[in-house]
């Protein structure tokens, strides 16, 4: 008994070594895998990857470049458009103009979207795992059909956005800001997940020049990603101790989640919400009244295809104020759902946003006098034609001069135009620039406030401002990411659609220090470069010894895995003898009690 034990354990190296040859084919998963990919569900389909042998034909073998191909772009489409987010409303608006009809196009794409790069990543995983079992790969028709598909989807919807709305790839070089480090992270796991399929081909493949094609497209995507945060920046990766306050809120036309865009009720959701100032749009009636509207027309925010519905083209200034009295500019919000969250009013909310009328200059300033509010607003010049066209300047003043108790150093006056006369007849408002002009410029107009599109963005620049007192706002952030960069920036303010949000967010998405991002940038890489290391060899050590085991050629058993004989069942015979040595003492024992 003792020797038998003792032979055992000198032969548990042997029996743990031929585990570790036993090349298994994993039957039900194969079958499942085979049938998904290339509608191939009778076994006698199936193709298994003799050595030396490539994983598929040359048809097969453009059909899962161009599935690469389609997984990046529809990943890179899918990335491009769940960052522009925070102008998704503009886009909606924009279509509205252009078809005349209101519809969410945005969440659209971005399901089509998602829709694609689901179906195009189950394919791709479908034809890793073929791979890793050693199958080769079959793709059937209508999922090539189906690659094209994704591809000229991508390709199209990415061509037509860049033409019409190139703006957004400025986002996507800011969102890079915040989502390096974790898409960092992301890439190396993925590329040392592949590394078990590519080690696998590469010692079975019997052509270098296949071996060294293969090896140096892994080798040179795994550096680059080792080595991208060489070039990363981000304003989020600071010293402890040096983050400034968060930016103030602005409500962009009030609190336009909430409430009808431009409306007192939109106000006064967004002092509710916690904003420091109130953002809206001039226009001056026909009859001289200023009052809020953001559109050239009205037909995007009032009912006038059922007051005047023969002057839904007409410009909103060419209309008196006892006309625009008689307008409903709440019932669109409700209808339209611009922003999806209608459903989260309560029943006093709703009735309340329905009646909501067109709001004057005049009352807006003075909530905003009560609340004690900063306000900033475009103010809009007249068309031709109209009384006011040459003095819409001075009959704005007038509004907030005499016809309201707000103070002139609440107003952040945002026109330029006839600037110097401006400064000339209330030397208390605050002069605010539009446009990035020179530092000496700036401080030759006694500019004090910049407002500036986020896609200008830039830390070094708000750093220059704030140098000569100049403080900067960016319009419109929403989504808590962008936010966050410009908190991270240093930015005094920020113009948003959703204050209800970001006045809830304690600190930025991210924020970390340069020496702790290094150490999670390190680990990450060696973590990596360890682990494949370990897979390449034991693949390398895995093929060597099936080729001296078995002279390479490979006996299946009944197709559930493919053993190796001669030296591999003769350890095993031994084991099953000391197995069978065993129990037949037992077996004594038991016959003689």
């Amino acid at each position: 008994m003792a020797s038998t034990l003792s032979q055992l354990k000198l032969d548990w190296p042997h029996g743990l070594r031929a585990k570790l040859l036993r090349r298994y084919e994993h039957k039900p998963l194969v079958s499942c895998l085979v049938g998904l990919y290339g509608c191939r569900w009778r076994r006698y389909e199936r193709s298994f990857t003799q050595p030396g042998e490539c994983c598929c034909n040359k048809v097969e073998g453009v059909s899962f470049v161009l599935l690469l191909v389609a997984f990046c772009l529809t990943l890179v489409f899918l990335y491009f458009w769940g960052q522009a987010k925070n102008d998704y409303n503009d886009f909606d608006w924009f279509n509205f103009g252009i078809l005349g009809f209101w519809f969410p196009w945005s969440v659209v794409l971005l399901v089509i979207a998602a829709g694609f790069f689901t179906y195009i990543t189950v394919l791709t995983l479908l034809a890793v795992c073929l791979l890793s079992e050693g199958q080769k790969l079959y793709l059937h028709w209508s999922h090539k059909i189906g690659i094209l598909v994704s591809l000229t989807f991508s390709i199209v919807a990415t061509a037509v956005l860049s033409d019409l709305w190139s703006k957004e790839w400025k986002t996507l070089l800011l969102s890079f800001q915040i989502t390096a480090p974790y898409l960092h992270v992301g890439g190396v796991l993925l590329m040392t997940a592949l590394a078990w399929t590519i080690a696998l081909h590469f010692f079975r493949m019997s052509s270098r020049v296949r071996q060294g094609l293969i090896l140096g497209f892994y080798l040179s995507i795994l550096s680059a990603l080792y080595l991208v945060p060489l070039g990363l920046y981000s304003p989020c990766i600071k010293e402890d101790g040096t983050l400034g306050p968060a930016p103030a809120l602005l409500g962009h036309r009030g609190a336009p989640m909430l409430a009808p865009e431009n409306t007192l009720m939109s106000f006064e959701k967004a002092v509710e919400a916690g904003s420091e100032g109130l953002e809206t749009d001039v226009t001056i009636s026909f009859d001289g009244v200023p009052f809020l509207m953001h559109d050239q027309t009205l037909k995007r925010t009032t009912n006038i295809h059922e007051v005047f519905p023969n002057r839904t083209d007409q410009p909103a200034a060419m209309f008196t104020w006892s006309e625009l009295e008689s307008l409903n500019a709440g019932a669109w919000f409700l209808s339209h759902d611009p922003f999806g969250t209608v459903g989260s009013l309560g029943a006093d909310d709703r009735l309340r946003a329905e009646k909501q009328p067109v709001c004057s200059l005049r009352d807006f300033l003075q909530l905003a006098a009560r609340k004690d509010k900063l306000v900033i607003f475009d103010l809009y010049r007249p068309p031709r034609g109209h009384p006011y066209r040459d003095t819409w300047i001075q009959r704005t003043l007038e509004v907030i001069q005499n016809e309201s108790s707000i103070l002139s150093s609440q107003v952040l006056w945002l026109p330029s135009d006839l600037r110097a006369l401006v400064q000339e007849m209330d030397p208390e408002l605050q002069q605010t620039s539009g446009s990035r002009l020179p530092l000496e410029e700036l401080q030759s107009n006694n500019i004090m406030k910049l407002n500036l599109h986020y896609s200008a963005m830039s830390a070094q620049l708000v750093r220059e401002y704030a140098a000569v007192n100049i403080s900067t706002n960016l319009y419109v952030i929403s989504q808590p990411w962008l936010f966050s960069l410009a908190w991270c920036s240093g930015v005094q303010s920020v113009t948003t659609n959703a204050p209800q949000i970001l006045t809830s967010m304690r600190s930025p998405l991210l924020v970390m220090s340069p020496d702790e991002y290094n150490l999670m940038w390190i680990l990450t890489d060696v973590a990596s470069l360890v682990l494949i290391l370990v897979i390449f060899f034991f693949h390398w050590w895995r093929e060597r010894g099936l080729a001296f085991c078995t002279g390479g050629k490979i006996t299946p058993d009944n197709g559930t895995y493919s053993k190796f004989k001669t030296e591999l069942s003769d350890i095993w015979s031994v084991s099953s003898t000391h197995s069978q040595a065993e129990r037949t003492p037992n077996l004594a024992t038991v016959s003689e009690h």
